[in-house]
């Protein structure tokens, strides 16, 4: 079931979802780029699957071998950079 949701709910929701490890700032971050994008409506389930933070570019390559920069993430899927941090939301999709 997809409903609109004001940025307090969505933050919310993210940051109490036991399933999903997204930080306050990952999700406020997000739902700014989900906005930008036109595409506010929430599905939590489609959230968690399809968005994954990590703490920087580091824990990033740990998990993908054939990323080795920050360009070369970007020019394989979405990257949302986590303002005042490192961290970075990507779309676990690519």
């Amino acid at each position: 079931m997809k409903q609109e949701i004001t940025e307090s709910q969505f933050v919310n929701e993210i940051v109490n979802d036991e399933h999903n490890n997204m930080s306050y700032e990952g999700a406020r971050a997000l739902y700014e780029y989900l906005e930008e994008m036109e595409e506010i409506t929430f599905n939590r389930t489609e959230i968690r699957c399809q968005y994954s933070e990590y703490e920087n570019i580091e824990e990033i390559k740990e998990n993908y071998d054939d990323i080795r920069t920050l360009t070369d993430l970007k020019d394989r899927t979405i990257v949302i950079e986590v303002p005042k941090s490192e961290k970075l939301i990507i779309d676990s999709n690519f």
